[in-house]
């Protein structure tokens, strides 16, 4: 079968590896010059299923507010008179129910988990490295508060047989001894050791090298315009200049930039971009940085040991599709990381960078078939399209070549809203 696939960043890239494994004849369109250039590029470093859990929970509402006036705050909102936007954070309050947390949470860990056994098949396989540690992941509680509320995520985790650790300081510097240094800066902590971390960006263009040797026609700086379709099917992508590209079936996994090409067929995808940052520092001690990944519970940020890098990544910020990088979210990165690692890595030296995250209002992304017969979608991970691509992508193969998937699909396609509705 003839695919074609919108969009190459992680997602894009991993589906195209698992459907050219499957014999599929693949060819990939991004506008740009390379694979992993805009969401994948440098965001936090985390393969977490242990931390899949959607933002839309029991008492989000009220801490948005208390976020919203903080000095290092993990949330920002513009003034905004866009429709999408209001519609997304109403559907987002809808969600915010004990029920609807542990059922958004269950498949989110579901699918996650999963992605992260494909992840370690995948690596097995071809042999490919990027800058990958298995040495799991520390959410770290700095109040009292917040680890007496851990126990609605131990819930779900116990109920998916996902290990965990409940740590107190002692057993948190354990696991990460750097933490050492600022021992009195937090109570307790939550280890989740299936977690794993890398480079997303390295990966993703390392692993469109391997398609590429399996026969994946990858066309850079190809504009998408619109997708052609005829009797409840897609005919063709128009592109930019009137090439016209066509297939048996596409896939469109273009992240928060996949709601307007799909707009005009009348699938509405509730996929709305939340920019986040990252910065990314040289290490200066290595005894002073993080093994693995810290969860900084209170600013919602994750520091990332990366190599020879640090990777910090966080906030939220509803801004549209604007990319402009706004100092204060810096001085929020650069205060975690400087905080909990001191003396560990050269904030004077790093690099600050934004992306948009596409995310839907129940945390789960939507992957699989569309009421359009040979039109699939595989986007809206959110904050997790790293820990999700590779478990995304071999659903996707199985569903599109006919097979049954591995793990339950039912509630991963856009027909769920509709369901819903």
């Amino acid at each position: 079968m003839r695919i074609v696939i919108l969009g190459s960043g992680v997602v894009g890239t991993a589906s195209a590896y698992y459907l050219s494994k499957a014999g599929h004849e693949v060819t990939v369109l991004d506008r740009q010059p390379a694979a992993g250039m805009e969401t994948s590029f440098a965001n936090a470093g985390q393969v977490s299923p242990g931390y899949s859990a959607p933002w839309a929970g029991p008492g989000i509402p009220v801490k948005a507010i208390k976020w919203l006036l903080m000095h290092h705050r993990p949330l920002v909102v513009w003034p905004s008179f866009d429709p999408r936007l209001h519609l997304w954070l109403a559907r987002m309050l809808a969600n915010c129910t004990e029920d609807a947390y542990r059922r958004n949470k269950a498949r989110m860990v579901r699918l996650a988990e999963y992605s992260r056994d494909a992840l370690d098949a995948l690596r097995k396989e071809t042999g490919i490295t990027y800058d990958e540690r298995t040495q799991g992941t520390l959410q770290l509680f700095r109040t009292q508060k917040q680890l007496d509320h851990v126990h609605s995520d131990t819930e779900v985790l116990d109920a998916h047989g996902v290990p965990y650790e409940l740590l107190d300081p002692s057993g948190c510097i354990r696991a990460e001894p750097a933490l050492a240094r600022v021992r009195g800066k937090f109570v307790g902590g939550l280890r989740l050791p299936g977690d794993e971390t890398g480079d997303a960006h390295i990966f993703t263009q390392r692993l469109a090298e391997i398609c590429a040797r399996q026969g994946v026609s990858f066309r850079y700086g190809v504009t998408v315009e619109a997708l052609r379709h005829e009797g409840g099917r897609i005919t063709g992508v128009a592109l930019k200049g009137g090439e016209m590209v066509t297939a048996d079936a596409y896939v469109a996994a273009m992240g928060s930039f996949t709601p307007a090409l799909l707009a005009p067929l009348g699938i509405r995808l509730p996929v709305y971009p939340v920019k986040g940052y990252s910065l990314t520092l040289p290490i200066l001690d290595p005894d002073g940085v993080p093994r693995s990944t810290i969860m900084d519970e209170t600013y919602k940020v994750a520091i990332t040991r990366l190599g020879d890098r640090i990777r910090v990544g966080g906030t939220a910020e509803l801004a549209g599709f604007s990319t402009v990088l706004r100092a204060p979210r810096r001085a929020t990165l650069a205060f975690s990381v400087g905080d909990l690692f001191p003396a560990g890595g050269d904030i004077e030296k790093a690099t600050f960078w934004t992306g948009l995250r596409p995310m839907t209002p129940d945390g789960t992304p939507i992957v699989g078939a569309t009421k359009i017969t040979n039109l699939f979608t595989n986007t809206g991970h959110g904050t997790l399209g790293w820990t999700m691509a590779c478990g995304s992508g071999r659903v996707l193969a199985d569903l599109i070549g006919g097979q049954p998937p591995e793990i339950d699909t039912a509630d991963l396609s856009v027909a769920r809203y509709a369901q819903a509705a």
